[in-house]
C-alpha cells in the first residue's frame, strides 16, 4: 500500500510541475511573421529580430500617452542597446507619414521607426487598435509580455535584463 501511495504522490508532483510550466508559458507565443517598412524605405521582418530582445511599440503622434512615454522608451533603448536589445516603433496606419517623420526627426529617435500604412502589421500583432501597445519579444522570437498603455518602466527593465541574461 505504501508503494501505491508513493506512486500516486509522485504522479501528482509531476503533474503539478507540468501544469505550472504550462501556466508560466501560457502567455508566451510566437511573434507573428511581419514585414516592417522603415522610414528610410528599408524593410525588416520579424525573423530579423531573432537573437535580440526586442521592444515593439505601436504608437501614434496623436496619442498623448505615446508622446509622453517616448522619452522613457528612448532611455530604455539607450540603456540596453549595447547588450543585444532592439526597439522598433510602429506608427499606426492613420498617422500621417509626414507627422511620423517630423516627430522622429525632431525628437531624434535613436531606434528604428516603421509606418504601418495598410494596418497589416497591427492586425497581425493581435489587431492592435489602442495606442500605445507594446510587446516584448525574447531572443527566440516569442512574445513574452504585452502592455496596453504606458508600461511600468522599472518592471519592464527587470524583464529586459532577465531576457538579455537568457542564452
Amino acid at each position: 500500500m505504501k508503494m501505491k501511495n508513493w506512486l500516486v504522490a509522485g504522479a501528482l508532483v509531476v503533474a503539478a510541475g507540468v501544469g505550472t510550466a504550462v501556466v508560466l508559458r501560457s502567455n508566451v507565443h510566437e511573434a507573428p511573421q511581419s514585414t516592417f517598412v522603415l522610414l528610410d524605405g528599408s524593410q525588416q521582418t520579424t525573423q530579423d529580430l531573432r537573437g535580440k530582445v526586442t521592444l515593439v511599440n505601436f504608437w501614434a503622434t496623436s496619442c498623448t500617452t505615446c508622446v509622453a512615454e517616448m522619452p522613457e522608451i528612448v532611455a530604455t533603448y539607450d540603456k540596453y542597446k549595447g547588450q543585444g536589445f532592439e526597439t522598433l516603433a510602429v506608427a499606426m496606419s492613420y498617422d500621417p507619414p509626414s507627422y511620423v517623420v517630423n516627430f522622429t526627426e525632431s525628437r531624434k529617435l535613436p531606434f528604428k521607426v516603421a509606418i504601418d500604412n495598410t494596418g497589416t502589421v497591427a492586425k497581425a500583432w493581435g489587431d492592435v487598435k489602442l495606442t500605445p501597445t507594446t510587446f516584448i519579444v525574447n531572443k527566440r522570437g516569442e512574445i513574452v509580455k504585452s502592455y496596453v498603455g504606458a508600461p511600468d518602466f522599472p518592471e519592464l527593465h527587470r524583464l529586459i535584463e532577465q531576457l538579455l541574461a537568457e542564452a
